[in-house]
């Protein structure tokens, strides 16, 4: 399951982890014994790490049911990685020189034979074949089936306060079918559960408001009445920025996305999406939409639509679409915009938006403002991800991963982690910044996106605490599951990489643009009121959901001065591009010699004054154990687009 990220409007996560659902597994009667493994090829990956003798409950009953999927590896999963790898690098002779979907699929795509075989044995297994696509064939059927076709028993095991079915040893296959089975995901039930079909979604959520004071612009107005912080007195947190502000942060120049495709993938799809993107548009000097800029693309179907355990909370994530959409159009006014959304928040239905972008190359570009924590992440889906985002690359298509609205992790999760799919080799993670804009929309500095609160005290003449305890900040650190990726040796900080095993691993971010919700973007979308009203209304939100658009966008700028060439994935382009001069804002934690911070003054309610305003002071620049220092880091990764960072992109 994962979590949207779209969020931030109080200046704390509004979107926590969504609680994973306990499967409904029936207890006493001993599983049938699995089928031999001889002649049996492991795969890696699909016994989790929690399913130890110690969480062992028992045998999963033989009439439980189980759902997976078979990930097909195709003709030449090496070749693929091979591939993407090659036509991603600046350096390599086989640069930019990407495949149609049809190339891509014909080349390295699963054959009819392998489909055939896969589907053969599953079903000789006792298993029912419920869909084959060009990636997966899906099953369900009974645990005795499902022990059956792959050679290990099921068992219940505790997982925290929850009880899950999965493999009691690794999954295997038969040998003939080496090569074919690239991994299986659903064996385990923590992520995997299903609910019933709706063809309808929740209307609007409840409205969110601001309360002013406001600044227009960074600095615009001090609140010279409040107490000082950091020896001066501090102005009041921005209105909200609108594209203007962020195309001259960012340097749009004269660069306006024409003739780029941006898809975004959320789950859902917001029933008001069209009306408040135009209106939007109309009431924050963006160019109005043509006809025909701004698609869809939607399943026939949604599930884990509502509120309860286990659900997504459908109307959640309308505000995610909204801000996407909203930023994206705002950055890149001339863009092709593709929303593609997902059935659910599970990641099931998350792999086949994302597989729809690449089958059918919708766009060059992919926004994706959701993910989860590492810790939730198993190998058997890290691979299905890792393999999507691959046909991408040899497509030229990039996917862009916001990184995270709780810093290092440790405060919502009880560890230190990243999140995925933003930790993938495969893919650009977004962190996060506080983003001074000035008079005149120029550029002012940049600090880590960290946030640090302290609330008014009730005589109004200090700050409780302050700076008071960590609310939310860019996502970022060292992965433990992913290797380290060639583009960032020679570049990431030894000690960073190198924090877990002395051969290195993946640091994240990679780069990074707005998402401090003090300092953060405008938004606009249709919400219910108490009286039962639907409105639209504008709010200021943030959160890395907001630094993953903009970049995205950005880099639609910088494929447009490329002659419309496609970038695809960026991260070796973005990485070569470090230590140029005016490509990239060296973003760090005391940008001006002292400390930052802004006053925020909310609805208690969250709607208007009836029952009080809150006061607090936010600073800046504090992430957790995580710090934003000169060169690389694990904050703001190789920092923001400077002036010269779309320009770098174009011909020479």
């Amino acid at each position: 399951m994962r979590t949207n990220r779209a969020t931030v409007r109080a200046g704390v996560s509004m979107a926590a982890t969504l609680p994973m659902i306990a499967g409904a597994l029936a207890l006493g009667i001993p599983a049938a014994h699995a089928a031999g493994t001889s002649a049996r090829h492991a795969i890696a990956g699909t016994k989790p790490t929690w399913a130890t003798a110690k969480a062992d409950k028992g045998a999963t009953a033989n009439s439980a049911q189980v759902s997976a999927r078979v990930y097909l590896a195709g003709k030449d999963a090496a070749g693929l990685a091979a591939y993407a790898k090659a036509v991603s690098d600046p350096s390599s002779a086989s640069y930019g020189k990407y495949l149609s979907a049809k190339e891509s699929k014909a080349r390295f795509g699963a054959t009819t034979a392998q489909v055939k075989a896969v589907t053969s044995w599953l079903k000789s297994a006792g298993l029912k074949v419920t869909g084959v696509t060009a990636h997966y064939v899906a099953v369900s059927g009974d645990v005795a089936a499902a022990e059956k076709a792959f050679g290990t028993q099921m068992h219940n095991y505790a997982k925290g306060s929850k009880t899950y079915r999965a493999p009691q040893a690794t999954a295997t296959v038969p040998a003939a079918l080496q090569g074919t089975v690239l991994t299986v995901t659903g064996l385990d039930s923590a992520p995997h559960k299903s609910a019933h079909d709706s063809t309808t979604l929740p209307g609007p959520g409840a409205v969110f408001k601001n309360s002013g004071p406001f600044s227009s612009y960074y600095g615009s107005k001090v609140a010279s009445d409040l107490p000082s912080a950091y020896g001066q007195k501090i102005p009041y947190a921005i209105k909200g920025y609108t594209g203007k502000q962020l195309r001259a942060a960012y340097g749009a120049g004269k660069y306006t996305g024409k003739h780029v495709r941006i898809a975004i993938t959320d789950a859902f799809a917001s029933p008001t999406i069209a009306f408040d993107a135009a209106t939007y548009a109309k009431k924050n000097g963006d160019a109005a939409w043509k006809t025909s800029q701004l698609h869809q693309s939607l399943p026939d179907s949604y599930t884990h639509t509502g509120t309860e355990e286990g659900g997504c909370d459908a109307s959640g994530w309308y505000g995610e679409e909204t801000l996407d959409v909203e930023a994206v159009h705002a950055v890149a006014p001339a863009a092709d915009v593709t929303y593609v959304g997902a059935a659910s928040c599970y990641d099931d239905d998350l792999l086949d938006s994302l597989s729809k972008v690449v089958d059918n190359h919708l766009a060059d570009i992919v926004s994706n403002s959701w993910g989860d924590v590492e810790a939730n992440e198993t190998p058997d889906l890290a691979a299905a991800y890792d393999q999507v985002f691959q046909f991408g690359a040899v497509q030229g298509i990039g996917f862009y991963f916001s990184s995270g609205d709780d810093g290092d992790q440790a405060a919502a999760s009880g560890t230190k982690q990243v999140d995925t799919p933003a930790n993938s080799a495969w893919v650009t993670a977004v962190g996060g910044t506080s983003l001074a804009v000035g008079k005149g929309d120029s550029y002012q500095w940049e600090a880590g996106w960290g946030t640090e609160k302290a609330s008014l005290a009730k005589n109004g003449k200090s700050w409780d605490g302050f700076p008071g305890p960590f609310t939310s900040g860019a996502g970022g650190g060292t992965s433990r599951n992913v290797a380290q990726p060639a583009y960032q040796k020679g570049i990431v900080p030894k000690g960073l990489a190198t924090l877990y095993n002395k051969t290195g691993n993946r640091v994240v971010p990679d780069i990074s643009a707005v998402a401090d919700p003090t300092t953060g973007f405008l938004v606009g979308q249709t919400q219910a009121f108490p009286d039962g009203s639907e409105k639209y209304s504008q709010y200021r939100i943030g959160g890395t959901s907001l630094a993953a658009p903009v970049i995205a966008a950005v880099q639609a700028l910088a494929q447009e001065a490329r002659g419309g060439k496609a970038i695809g994935f960026a991260n070796p382009s973005i990485y070569k591009r470090y230590g140029q001069k005016g490509v990239f804002h060296d973003v760090t934690d005391n940008p001006v010699g002292h400390g930052l911070a802004n006053v925020r003054v909310d609805f208690a309610n969250g709607l208007d004054a009836s029952q009080g305003l809150l006061t607090s002071v936010r600073s800046m620049g504090k992430d957790s154990s995580l710090h934003a220092v000169k060169g690389y880091d694990d904050v703001t990764g190789v920092g923001s687009p400077a002036a010269g960072y779309v320009s770098s992109f174009a011909k020479k």
